[in-house]
């Protein structure tokens, strides 16, 4: 069985051991995705991301099962060929593999957490 390696230092990482309002740990620019590593390893990551609106990630795929959290705002999600609307306090669960793209309709923060099956 093989361990989950830290992958190398990134600058911006949030603090540890500290409790944290996580929409407030990334802030929005103009026209923009913006994103924060929290943690980052072979076994998966977790970021903070604050999407200016109508901003989007095309669709791709991931080898990670992946959660997005909204932490503010409100995001379209594809997954697999299906819509999903998501505000502020919900959650999707994207399978790993499966196609999947979104966009900001809002100004909006979330948080991603992939892990590796």
């Amino acid at each position: 069985m093989t361990g989950c390696n830290k992958k190398e230092e990134t600058a911006g990482k949030l603090p540890h051991s500290r409790a944290l309002q996580l929409k407030e740990q990334v802030e929005y620019a103009g026209g923009s995705i913006v994103s924060r590593t929290a943690i980052d390893s072979e076994c998966g990551s977790v970021t903070l991301f604050a999407f200016d609106s109508g901003q989007s990630l095309s669709e791709h795929t991931a080898p990670f099962d992946a959660l997005v959290q909204v932490l503010e705002g409100e995001l379209k999600l594809t997954v697999g060929g299906k819509d999903i609307t998501a505000g502020q306090g919900q959650s999707v669960l994207m399978p790993a593999n499966v196609p999947h793209a979104l966009e900001a309709t809002t100004k909006t923060k979330m948080l991603l957490v992939m892990v590796k099956g």
